[in-house]
């Protein structure tokens, strides 16, 4: 089983939408059973609160539920669990850097990246209000993603 974490500021935008895409994704695939995929924040701006509402919105809009999620922070932990931890963007991966244990940053990596476009980050849609956008970049990601990770 690969296990993957999806990591951005507060875990309530990006990061969640990427969780559950991703899950669908798998779903779609027949492979719920060789992924665990979660998300988590590297900031605890925002621990406990719900998905953004239009983030959750365009989820559901896209026949996704993710109800039940909550923001809740990275841990030391996670570094050792996860094999891949996926950052949202170059501030996103400076503070899984600082945070890793020696050993561990190989497990980094950037979200747009898996799309064809190294270390661009995913639109954030919290300053731009772009959600489509956001869709837009996490879908070519999380398929970019799900190919080269069905491909071993």
């Amino acid at each position: 089983m690969t296990k993957i974490l999806f990591v951005c500021h507060g875990n309530i935008c990006r990061s969640p939408t990427a969780e559950y895409m991703l899950k669908d994704m798998v779903k779609k695939a027949g492979l719920e059973k060789e992924f665990e995929i979660a998300s988590a924040a590297t900031d605890p701006d925002e621990l406990g609160n719900p998905v953004y509402p239009p983030s959750r919105r365009l989820l559901e809009r896209h026949g996704i539920d993710c109800s039940g999620k909550r923001a809740r922070l990275l841990t030391k932990a996670d570094f050792a669990y996860y094999d891949l931890i996926i950052g949202m963007d170059e501030e996103n991966l400076y503070k899984l850097r600082r945070r890793c244990a020696p050993g561990q940053a190989e497990k980094l990596r950037c979200m747009m990246d898996y799309a064809g476009k190294p270390g661009q980050p995913v639109a954030d849609p919290w300053y731009t209000r772009d959600f489509d956008r956001t869709w837009q970049d996490l879908t070519e990601a999380c398929t970019g993603l799900l190919a080269q990770l069905t491909k071993k």
